[in-house]
C-alpha cells in the first residue's frame, strides 16, 4: 500500500516512520483511516497517558447528549474539513456514517464548513465529499 499525500495534521507514510509529502489523487480514504487506526494504536502504547485522556475526552464528546451522536459526528467533520485535516476528514467520514449520519446530511455538513473555511475549505470539502464515496458510494 503506497500512501503519500499533503496534510496539515501530522502524516506518515505506511511504514510508520516515512514522512508523506505528496498528493496522490488515487488515494483510498478508508486505507488512510485505517492506516491512522494503527499508528493511533501504537501511539496509545507509547504515550498512553496523554492518549488514554483523549479516548475519554473523544468518547464523553461524541455520546449522545443534547445533540445526537450523528450531529456531533457532522460537526466533528465540519470542523475538520474547515481545518484543512485530512486525518479528520477519513475519520469523520467514517465515523458519521457509523453513527448514521445520511449522504444528504453529510454533505450538508461540508456545505457548512466550506462556507466558514473559504477556498481552502472548498478544496478539502471536495476530498471529504471523494472520502464519502469511497465509504459509502452514491446509490
Amino acid at each position: 500500500m503506497t500512501l503519500t499525500r499533503e496534510t496539515t495534521c501530522e502524516g506518515w507514510g505506511p511504514e510508520v516512520n516515512e514522512p508523506r509529502d505528496a498528493v496522490s489523487v488515487t488515494e483510498s480514504w478508508p486505507e488512510l483511516h485505517e492506516h491512522l487506526q494503527k499508528l493511533i494504536g501504537r501511539l496509545g502504547r507509547e504515550a498512553p497517558g496523554p492518549m488514554s485522556g483523549f479516548a475519554v475526552l473523544h468518547k464523553t464528546a461524541v455520546a449522545p447528549g443534547a445533540l445526537t451522536g450523528p450531529v456531533k459526528e457532522l460537526i466533528a467533520l465540519a470542523i475538520g474539513v474547515a481545518m484543512r485535516c485530512d486525518g479528520c476528514i477519513a475519520y469523520h467520514i467514517h465515523d458519521a456514517l457509523e453513527a448514521g449520519a445520511t449522504r444528504a446530511e453529510i454533505t450538508d455538513a461540508i456545505g457548512v464548513a466550506v462556507m466558514m473555511g473559504g477556498g481552502p475549505a472548498v478544496i478539502h470539502g471536495a476530498k471529504a465529499l471523494e472520502a464519502l464515496d469511497q465509504f459509502a458510494p452514491a446509490a
